[in-house]
């Protein structure tokens, strides 16, 4: 009798989705938490056929989820060392992504996206990723089991209501075409069942678009925010130029900016990092403000960005540069803001690397520091 209790408590634990994945990384990623003593069930596959075609859940209970965190967190599922054939065969797409998520500022990173696929001759691509994190129903722990009914329903109720939503955006984007609001640029629209930053992330790597323009609450977000902005973890994972364009910040595109600060940290990415952002503002007058944290009274690093920005000069003649040094012993937020309004900057551009979850919570990136103190676009270009 107490056996039996002990299991009707065990089904009765609420169950949260920690991941959506192809079945077999699913049943990888199972085994993984398995190891660590979380147990974890597959959602959505048929005992009859388990190899179903599309995406899987990984399920655990809710109070396991603080520790799966962390394990996911080093489950990599799409980094691979590219070969030259790879390279090859994935020349990259003359496309803009633009993520979508219907909120009141979709249209503001539309026009940005849309605009600048104009300068660059490209086409856009509307994203949409949804998923439904929370089952009520209790479901025994197994191997795999059958999609209950109330899965199906809310699935489809789900799909249709994205699928209207994106059929709104649709005909708003032509209209405003039509009237001349947004540029004839040919664009094409995808949903797909996933984490945002998973399914964002995977298709950028394996379609290479020119860049990937999408919405952030800037200076709104909460500091929870921090951790789950799907901005945020597709910066860290996404080897893609990304704009980050704030619900806030001004309505403007490439053509309307005058002023870009550059922060550099004198690495040698950076300069293939500076060279991709020149290929998207080079058809423009736009000055570029090279910027450095340094101490008061550094000389060696104010030599080193002064020859920087000599060797820039060379490269491009008809840009004009300037150099500024920021106090680093003063809050990076409070100094970046001083710098934005003195100047004028109209967009913040950096290169950035992949940083851990630990690291990104106690130590920020500056992208990731920007993009939740600030209502200035940012540009973020990885390291090459």
């Amino acid at each position: 009798m107490q056996k039996d209790d002990a299991n009707k408590n065990r089904q009765d634990k609420n169950l949260v989705t920690v991941a959506i994945h192809s079945y077999e990384k699913a049943v990888i990623l199972k085994s993984i938490l398995e190891s660590e003593g979380i147990e974890a069930v597959i959602h959505g596959v048929s005992i009859i056929q388990p190899t179903v075609p599309g995406n899987v859940r990984v399920r655990i209970n809710e109070e396991d989820l603080p520790k799966a965190l962390t394990i996911i967190e080093q489950v990599d599922f799409t980094s691979h060392v590219e070969t030259e054939d790879d390279l090859e065969a994935v020349k990259g797409k003359d496309e803009v992504l633009i993520p979508v998520d219907f909120s009141n500022y979709t249209m503001k990173t539309c026009e940005f996206g849309f605009n600048l696929a104009k300068d660059i001759s490209s086409d856009v691509t509307l994203m949409h990723s949804f998923y439904t994190p929370y089952y009520p129903m209790a479901v025994p722990f197994g191997d795999s089991f059958a999609v209950q009914t109330s899965d199906r329903e809310l699935y489809k109720n789900i799909k249709d209501k994205v699928e209207k939503q994106m059929k709104e955006l649709i005909d708003d984007i032509n209209f405003k075409i039509d009237k001349g609001l947004l540029p004839r640029v040919k664009f094409s629209n995808i949903i797909v069942e996933g984490l945002p930053e998973e399914e964002i992330i995977s298709y950028s790597n394996k379609n290479r678009p020119r860049a990937v323009v999408m919405g952030t609450r800037g200076s709104n977000a909460k500091d929870l925010d921090l951790i789950g902005s799907v901005t945020a973890e597709v910066i860290d994972g996404c080897k893609t130029p990304i704009f980050a364009i704030p619900e806030n910040s001004k309505d403007m595109d490439i053509s309307q900016i005058k002023n870009i600060a550059f922060l550099t940290n004198f690495r040698e990415r950076e300069f293939k990092a500076f060279d991709i952002m020149m290929n998207f503002i080079k058809p423009y007058p736009i000055k570029v403000h090279l910027a450095h944290m340094a101490r008061k009274g550094d000389v060696w690093d104010e030599i080193k960005l002064s020859g920087t920005q000599t060797y820039l000069n060379e490269q491009y003649p008809d840009l004009e540069l300037s150099y500024n040094l920021l106090d680093r012993d003063k809050q990076l937020e409070l100094v970046l803001e001083e710098f934005v309004g003195k100047n004028s900057i109209d967009m913040i551009a950096m290169s950035s690397s992949r940083r851990g979850l630990f690291t990104r919570i106690f130590n920020p990136g500056i992208a990731r520091r920007m993009l939740f103190h600030s209502d200035t676009p940012l540009l973020v270009i990885k390291g090459l």
